[in-house]
Protein backbone atom coordinates (compact mmCIF):
# COMPACT_ATOMS: atom_id res chain seq x y z
CA UNK A 1 0.00 0.00 0.00
CA UNK A 2 2.64 2.68 0.77
CA UNK A 3 4.49 1.81 -2.70
CA UNK A 4 1.24 2.49 -4.57
CA UNK A 5 0.46 5.61 -2.57
CA UNK A 6 4.22 6.57 -3.71
CA UNK A 7 3.27 5.51 -7.21
CA UNK A 8 0.14 7.46 -7.20
CA UNK A 9 1.45 10.20 -6.17
CA UNK A 10 3.95 10.58 -9.04
CA UNK A 11 0.96 9.56 -11.04
CA UNK A 12 -0.48 13.04 -10.52
CA UNK A 13 2.28 14.76 -12.35
CA UNK A 14 2.09 16.89 -15.56
CA UNK A 15 5.21 15.67 -17.09
CA UNK A 16 5.02 13.47 -19.23
CA UNK A 17 8.32 12.05 -18.69
CA UNK A 18 6.97 10.88 -15.27
CA UNK A 19 4.25 8.78 -16.87
CA UNK A 20 6.80 7.11 -18.79
CA UNK A 21 9.23 6.22 -16.41
CA UNK A 22 6.49 4.64 -14.61
CA UNK A 23 6.00 2.63 -17.70
CA UNK A 24 7.55 -0.82 -16.13
CA UNK A 25 5.22 -0.90 -13.16
CA UNK A 26 2.01 -0.67 -15.54
CA UNK A 27 1.06 -4.64 -16.07
CA UNK A 28 1.92 -4.71 -12.05
CA UNK A 29 -1.34 -2.10 -11.67
CA UNK A 30 -3.36 -4.71 -14.20
CA UNK A 31 -2.21 -7.81 -12.21
CA UNK A 32 -3.21 -6.06 -9.13
CA UNK A 33 -6.85 -5.03 -9.97
CA UNK A 34 -7.93 -8.58 -9.48
CA UNK A 35 -6.64 -8.54 -5.73
CA UNK A 36 -8.62 -8.99 -2.47
CA UNK A 37 -8.27 -5.54 -1.28
CA UNK A 38 -10.75 -3.37 -2.15
CA UNK A 39 -8.75 -0.74 -1.08
CA UNK A 40 -5.61 -0.87 -3.03
CA UNK A 41 -7.78 -2.09 -6.00
CA UNK A 42 -9.25 1.52 -6.33
CA UNK A 43 -5.34 3.18 -5.70
CA UNK A 44 -4.83 1.19 -8.65
CA UNK A 45 -7.30 2.47 -10.72
CA UNK A 46 -6.95 6.10 -10.06
CA UNK A 47 -2.79 5.23 -10.94
CA UNK A 48 -3.96 3.84 -13.94
CA UNK A 49 -6.25 6.70 -14.77
CA UNK A 50 -3.79 9.40 -13.96
CA UNK A 51 -0.92 8.04 -16.14
CA UNK A 52 -3.30 7.56 -19.26
CA UNK A 53 -4.15 11.42 -19.13
CA UNK A 54 -0.61 12.49 -19.58
CA UNK A 55 0.98 9.86 -21.70
CA UNK A 56 0.21 8.09 -25.12
CA UNK A 57 3.09 5.74 -24.59
CA UNK A 58 1.02 4.64 -21.29
CA UNK A 59 -2.07 3.90 -23.04
CA UNK A 60 -0.06 2.31 -26.05
CA UNK A 61 1.52 -0.23 -23.69
CA UNK A 62 -1.67 -1.08 -21.79
CA UNK A 63 -3.84 -2.11 -24.86
CA UNK A 64 -1.89 -4.27 -25.48
CA UNK A 65 -1.31 -5.46 -22.06
CA UNK A 66 -5.24 -5.91 -21.85
CA UNK A 67 -6.67 -3.26 -19.80
CA UNK A 68 -9.70 -3.36 -21.47
CA UNK A 69 -10.39 -7.18 -20.87
CA UNK A 70 -9.37 -6.25 -17.27
CA UNK A 71 -11.94 -3.32 -16.83
CA UNK A 72 -14.51 -5.69 -18.49
CA UNK A 73 -13.83 -8.29 -15.73
CA UNK A 74 -13.75 -5.43 -12.46
CA UNK A 75 -17.11 -3.89 -13.67
CA UNK A 76 -18.82 -6.33 -12.39
CA UNK A 77 -17.73 -5.94 -9.38
CA UNK A 78 -20.41 -5.03 -6.02
CA UNK A 79 -18.36 -2.25 -4.72
CA UNK A 80 -18.84 1.13 -5.34
CA UNK A 81 -15.39 2.62 -4.68
CA UNK A 82 -14.17 0.01 -7.45
CA UNK A 83 -16.36 0.84 -9.95
CA UNK A 84 -15.84 4.50 -9.54
CA UNK A 85 -12.13 3.99 -9.83
CA UNK A 86 -13.19 1.74 -13.43
CA UNK A 87 -15.28 4.66 -14.75
CA UNK A 88 -12.84 7.01 -14.21
CA UNK A 89 -9.71 4.81 -15.92
CA UNK A 90 -12.01 4.17 -18.97
CA UNK A 91 -13.28 7.73 -18.85
CA UNK A 92 -9.63 9.18 -19.66
CA UNK A 93 -9.42 6.21 -21.58
CA UNK A 94 -11.67 7.44 -24.23
CA UNK A 95 -11.10 10.85 -24.50
CA UNK A 96 -8.07 9.86 -26.05
CA UNK A 97 -6.88 11.30 -29.53
CA UNK A 98 -7.24 7.85 -30.92
CA UNK A 99 -9.93 6.51 -28.74
CA UNK A 100 -12.35 6.19 -31.94
CA UNK A 101 -9.99 4.03 -34.08
CA UNK A 102 -7.87 2.18 -31.09
CA UNK A 103 -9.74 2.14 -28.05
CA UNK A 104 -13.75 2.12 -28.26
CA UNK A 105 -13.86 -1.15 -31.28
CA UNK A 106 -12.21 -3.20 -28.38
CA UNK A 107 -14.71 -1.57 -25.70
CA UNK A 108 -17.39 -2.87 -28.32
CA UNK A 109 -16.21 -6.04 -28.50
CA UNK A 110 -16.36 -6.43 -24.69
CA UNK A 111 -18.78 -6.88 -22.31
CA UNK A 112 -18.17 -3.14 -21.12
CA UNK A 113 -21.05 -1.24 -22.46
CA UNK A 114 -23.56 -3.03 -21.77
CA UNK A 115 -22.50 -3.40 -17.97
CA UNK A 116 -22.27 0.37 -18.19
CA UNK A 117 -25.74 1.11 -19.08
CA UNK A 118 -26.73 -1.44 -16.34
CA UNK A 119 -24.70 0.51 -13.78
CA UNK A 120 -26.19 4.07 -15.10
CA UNK A 121 -29.78 2.95 -14.89
CA UNK A 122 -29.14 1.82 -11.59
CA UNK A 123 -27.45 4.56 -10.33
CA UNK A 124 -30.61 6.46 -8.77
CA UNK A 125 -31.12 3.63 -6.19
CA UNK A 126 -26.91 2.23 -6.41
CA UNK A 127 -24.23 4.74 -6.36
CA UNK A 128 -24.22 7.49 -8.08
CA UNK A 129 -20.44 8.54 -8.50
CA UNK A 130 -20.35 5.65 -10.81
CA UNK A 131 -23.49 5.69 -12.91
CA UNK A 132 -21.97 9.69 -13.45
CA UNK A 133 -18.58 8.21 -14.58
CA UNK A 134 -19.80 5.74 -16.50
CA UNK A 135 -22.49 8.13 -18.28
CA UNK A 136 -19.68 10.12 -19.12
CA UNK A 137 -18.23 7.17 -20.31
CA UNK A 138 -20.82 6.50 -22.93
CA UNK A 139 -20.86 10.14 -24.00
CA UNK A 140 -17.43 10.30 -25.13
CA UNK A 141 -18.32 6.63 -26.95
CA UNK A 142 -21.14 8.67 -28.44
CA UNK A 143 -19.65 11.85 -29.75
CA UNK A 144 -17.10 9.67 -31.37
CA UNK A 145 -19.61 8.70 -34.14
CA UNK A 146 -18.25 5.14 -34.38
CA UNK A 147 -20.55 3.50 -31.91
CA UNK A 148 -23.94 5.28 -31.99
CA UNK A 149 -25.82 1.74 -34.23
CA UNK A 150 -23.96 -0.71 -31.67
CA UNK A 151 -25.33 0.97 -28.49
CA UNK A 152 -28.72 1.38 -29.84
CA UNK A 153 -28.73 -2.17 -30.50
CA UNK A 154 -28.01 -2.65 -27.07
CA UNK A 155 -30.85 -0.38 -26.10
CA UNK A 156 -29.18 2.62 -24.93
CA UNK A 157 -31.90 5.01 -26.22
CA UNK A 158 -35.11 3.33 -24.20
CA UNK A 159 -32.34 2.95 -20.96
CA UNK A 160 -31.49 6.37 -21.10
CA UNK A 161 -35.04 7.52 -21.69
CA UNK A 162 -36.00 5.72 -18.55
CA UNK A 163 -33.23 7.31 -16.37
CA UNK A 164 -34.71 10.83 -17.51
CA UNK A 165 -38.31 9.43 -16.51
CA UNK A 166 -36.67 8.12 -13.10
CA UNK A 167 -34.92 10.93 -12.10
CA UNK A 168 -38.18 13.47 -13.01
CA UNK A 169 -40.23 11.31 -10.86
CA UNK A 170 -37.57 11.48 -7.53
CA UNK A 171 -37.31 15.09 -7.74
CA UNK A 172 -34.09 15.69 -5.46
CA UNK A 173 -34.68 16.53 -2.03
CA UNK A 174 -33.79 19.83 -0.46
CA UNK A 175 -29.89 20.01 0.01
CA UNK A 176 -29.80 16.51 -2.25
CA UNK A 177 -25.84 17.19 -4.10
CA UNK A 178 -24.62 15.09 -7.40
CA UNK A 179 -27.57 14.35 -8.85
CA UNK A 180 -27.25 17.39 -11.27
CA UNK A 181 -23.81 15.36 -12.27
CA UNK A 182 -26.08 12.74 -13.61
CA UNK A 183 -28.66 14.75 -15.31
CA UNK A 184 -26.05 16.55 -17.69
CA UNK A 185 -24.49 13.64 -19.24
CA UNK A 186 -27.60 11.39 -19.50
CA UNK A 187 -29.23 14.07 -21.35
CA UNK A 188 -26.19 14.67 -23.50
CA UNK A 189 -26.25 11.16 -24.70
CA UNK A 190 -29.65 11.23 -25.60
CA UNK A 191 -29.31 14.21 -27.45
CA UNK A 192 -26.25 13.42 -29.00
CA UNK A 193 -27.92 9.86 -30.31
CA UNK A 194 -31.07 11.83 -31.55
CA UNK A 195 -28.87 14.55 -33.40
CA UNK A 196 -28.38 12.51 -36.53
CA UNK A 197 -31.39 11.95 -38.84
CA UNK A 198 -31.07 8.07 -38.06
CA UNK A 199 -34.61 7.55 -37.43
CA UNK A 200 -33.79 6.53 -33.50
CA UNK A 201 -36.10 9.09 -32.97
CA UNK A 202 -39.45 6.91 -33.68
CA UNK A 203 -38.26 4.82 -30.87
CA UNK A 204 -39.06 7.17 -28.21
CA UNK A 205 -42.22 8.62 -29.05
CA UNK A 206 -43.34 9.12 -25.42
CA UNK A 207 -44.85 12.33 -24.70
CA UNK A 208 -43.70 11.82 -20.67
CA UNK A 209 -40.23 12.42 -21.79
CA UNK A 210 -41.20 15.90 -22.76
CA UNK A 211 -42.92 16.21 -19.02
CA UNK A 212 -40.29 14.65 -17.63
CA UNK A 213 -37.91 17.48 -18.89
CA UNK A 214 -39.56 20.27 -17.50
CA UNK A 215 -39.84 18.86 -14.52
CA UNK A 216 -35.91 18.41 -14.58
CA UNK A 217 -36.02 22.18 -15.04
CA UNK A 218 -37.98 23.24 -12.43
CA UNK A 219 -36.65 21.11 -9.77
CA UNK A 220 -32.65 21.94 -11.12
CA UNK A 221 -32.95 25.48 -12.88
CA UNK A 222 -32.73 27.78 -9.48
CA UNK A 223 -29.43 26.29 -8.52
CA UNK A 224 -28.35 24.09 -11.55
CA UNK A 225 -28.88 27.19 -14.77
CA UNK A 226 -26.59 24.85 -16.65
CA UNK A 227 -29.89 21.95 -16.93
CA UNK A 228 -31.91 24.64 -18.73
CA UNK A 229 -29.48 24.45 -21.75
CA UNK A 230 -28.73 20.51 -21.36
CA UNK A 231 -32.85 19.95 -21.55
CA UNK A 232 -33.25 22.66 -24.39
CA UNK A 233 -30.22 20.37 -26.73
CA UNK A 234 -32.79 17.22 -26.33
CA UNK A 235 -35.99 18.82 -27.16
CA UNK A 236 -34.42 20.79 -29.73
CA UNK A 237 -32.93 17.30 -30.81
CA UNK A 238 -36.72 16.03 -30.06
CA UNK A 239 -38.77 18.17 -32.31
CA UNK A 240 -36.36 18.35 -35.12
CA UNK A 241 -37.19 15.64 -36.88
CA UNK A 242 -40.25 14.62 -35.42
CA UNK A 243 -43.79 15.96 -35.43
CA UNK A 244 -45.25 13.58 -32.87
CA UNK A 245 -42.93 15.44 -30.27
CA UNK A 246 -43.86 19.07 -31.43
CA UNK A 247 -47.62 18.15 -31.77
CA UNK A 248 -47.37 16.46 -28.15
CA UNK A 249 -45.56 20.11 -26.83
CA UNK A 250 -48.38 22.43 -27.53
CA UNK A 251 -50.93 19.52 -26.43
CA UNK A 252 -49.80 19.45 -23.03
CA UNK A 253 -49.84 23.05 -22.80
CA UNK A 254 -45.85 22.98 -21.87
CA UNK A 255 -45.33 26.31 -24.76
CA UNK A 256 -45.91 28.72 -21.78
CA UNK A 257 -42.95 26.78 -19.62
CA UNK A 258 -41.12 26.98 -23.00
CA UNK A 259 -41.00 30.34 -23.55
CA UNK A 260 -40.43 31.30 -19.70
CA UNK A 261 -37.05 30.02 -20.78
CA UNK A 262 -36.33 32.93 -23.11
CA UNK A 263 -34.99 35.25 -20.87
CA UNK A 264 -32.86 32.59 -18.90
CA UNK A 265 -29.82 32.98 -21.13
CA UNK A 266 -28.26 33.99 -24.08
CA UNK A 267 -27.88 30.20 -25.48
CA UNK A 268 -31.34 29.54 -23.68
CA UNK A 269 -32.93 32.14 -25.85
CA UNK A 270 -31.54 30.67 -29.35
CA UNK A 271 -32.24 27.46 -28.13
CA UNK A 272 -36.17 28.11 -27.47
CA UNK A 273 -36.49 30.32 -30.65
CA UNK A 274 -35.04 26.98 -32.48
CA UNK A 275 -37.30 24.70 -30.69
CA UNK A 276 -39.93 26.92 -31.87
CA UNK A 277 -38.73 27.17 -35.22
CA UNK A 278 -38.77 22.81 -35.05
CA UNK A 279 -42.76 23.57 -34.54
CA UNK A 280 -43.63 26.22 -37.01
CA UNK A 281 -41.65 24.94 -39.89
CA UNK A 282 -44.03 21.55 -39.67
CA UNK A 283 -47.10 24.08 -41.45
CA UNK A 284 -50.01 26.24 -40.84
CA UNK A 285 -51.62 24.08 -38.01
CA UNK A 286 -48.85 24.54 -35.81
CA UNK A 287 -47.94 28.06 -36.86
CA UNK A 288 -51.90 28.85 -35.76
CA UNK A 289 -51.48 27.20 -32.58
CA UNK A 290 -48.19 29.04 -31.67
CA UNK A 291 -50.10 32.11 -32.69
CA UNK A 292 -53.06 31.22 -30.35
CA UNK A 293 -50.10 31.15 -27.67
CA UNK A 294 -49.59 35.27 -28.38
CA UNK A 295 -45.82 34.43 -28.86
CA UNK A 296 -45.56 37.77 -30.70
CA UNK A 297 -45.57 39.90 -28.30
CA UNK A 298 -42.66 37.70 -26.35
CA UNK A 299 -40.92 37.89 -29.07
CA UNK A 300 -40.69 41.65 -30.15
CA UNK A 301 -38.15 42.21 -27.05
CA UNK A 302 -35.39 39.44 -28.54
CA UNK A 303 -35.70 41.70 -31.65
CA UNK A 304 -33.62 44.43 -29.62
CA UNK A 305 -30.83 42.38 -28.04
CA UNK A 306 -27.55 42.73 -29.49
CA UNK A 307 -27.29 39.07 -29.78
CA UNK A 308 -27.26 38.58 -33.59
CA UNK A 309 -27.92 34.53 -33.53
CA UNK A 310 -30.53 34.95 -31.31
CA UNK A 311 -31.99 38.26 -33.27
CA UNK A 312 -31.65 35.50 -36.63
CA UNK A 313 -33.28 33.25 -34.88
CA UNK A 314 -36.16 35.34 -33.85
CA UNK A 315 -36.49 36.65 -37.58
CA UNK A 316 -36.26 32.91 -38.57
CA UNK A 317 -39.15 32.29 -36.59
CA UNK A 318 -40.87 35.43 -37.74
CA UNK A 319 -40.42 34.08 -41.28
CA UNK A 320 -41.82 30.82 -40.75
CA UNK A 321 -45.10 32.11 -38.99
CA UNK A 322 -46.10 34.85 -41.69
CA UNK A 323 -45.84 32.29 -44.16
CA UNK A 324 -48.34 29.65 -42.78
CA UNK A 325 -50.38 32.52 -40.80
CA UNK A 326 -51.12 35.58 -42.37
CA UNK A 327 -52.98 37.01 -38.98
CA UNK A 328 -50.03 37.13 -37.60
CA UNK A 329 -48.30 39.31 -39.82
CA UNK A 330 -51.37 41.81 -39.35
CA UNK A 331 -51.28 41.21 -35.43
CA UNK A 332 -47.29 41.88 -36.02
CA UNK A 333 -47.81 45.20 -37.42
CA UNK A 334 -50.57 46.11 -34.66
CA UNK A 335 -47.93 45.41 -31.87
CA UNK A 336 -45.49 48.02 -33.81
CA UNK A 337 -42.92 45.13 -35.19
CA UNK A 338 -42.62 46.86 -38.02
CA UNK A 339 -40.07 49.10 -36.41
CA UNK A 340 -38.00 46.88 -34.32
CA UNK A 341 -37.90 45.35 -38.05
CA UNK A 342 -36.19 48.27 -39.48
CA UNK A 343 -33.60 48.67 -37.00
CA UNK A 344 -31.87 45.64 -38.29
CA UNK A 345 -31.86 46.70 -42.08
CA UNK A 346 -28.43 48.25 -41.07
CA UNK A 347 -26.96 45.18 -39.57
CA UNK A 348 -24.80 43.56 -42.12
CA UNK A 349 -25.93 39.85 -41.45
CA UNK A 350 -29.40 40.73 -40.29
CA UNK A 351 -30.81 42.99 -43.28
CA UNK A 352 -31.56 40.92 -45.61
CA UNK A 353 -34.01 38.89 -43.61
CA UNK A 354 -35.12 41.72 -41.54
CA UNK A 355 -35.89 43.60 -45.62
CA UNK A 356 -37.86 40.08 -46.56
CA UNK A 357 -40.30 40.47 -43.10
CA UNK A 358 -40.61 44.25 -44.02
CA UNK A 359 -42.03 42.73 -47.42
CA UNK A 360 -43.94 40.20 -46.08
CA UNK A 361 -46.06 42.63 -43.56
CA UNK A 362 -46.33 45.10 -45.52
CA UNK A 363 -48.34 43.36 -47.86
CA UNK A 364 -52.12 43.40 -47.78
CA UNK A 365 -54.12 40.52 -45.46
CA UNK A 366 -54.93 37.35 -47.38
CA UNK A 367 -52.47 37.87 -50.49
CA UNK A 368 -49.48 35.35 -50.64
CA UNK A 369 -46.24 35.52 -49.56
CA UNK A 370 -43.91 35.20 -51.96
CA UNK A 371 -40.26 35.12 -49.45
CA UNK A 372 -38.86 32.21 -50.34
CA UNK A 373 -37.07 30.06 -47.13
CA UNK A 374 -33.52 30.53 -49.04
CA UNK A 375 -33.70 33.75 -47.61
CA UNK A 376 -33.40 32.60 -44.24
CA UNK A 377 -30.99 29.95 -44.61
Amino acid sequence: MQAGRCLHELSHSSDPDVAEACLPVTSYLLTYLSGPSIEFTELCLYTLGNLVVESEAVRKRLLPQGIIPVLASCIQSPHEAVLEGLGYVLSQLLQAKEAPTEIIPLVLASALPQHMLRLVCSGLKAGIGAAVEFAWCLHYIICSQTANTALLSLGALPALTSVVLDLASEPPPDGAEGLELLVCPVLRCLSNLLAEDTGCEMQVQDERLLIALFLILHSFLQQHPFIAQECLWLLNNLTAHEPFFCSALLSLDLLPALLQLLTCSQMATVLVLTVMCNIAVKGPLFCQRLHQHLVLPLLLPTLTLTDPEAVGQCLELLHLLFLHCPEAAADFIRHGGHRALEQHQSTPELQERARALLDMVGQPPGRPCHATLSTFS
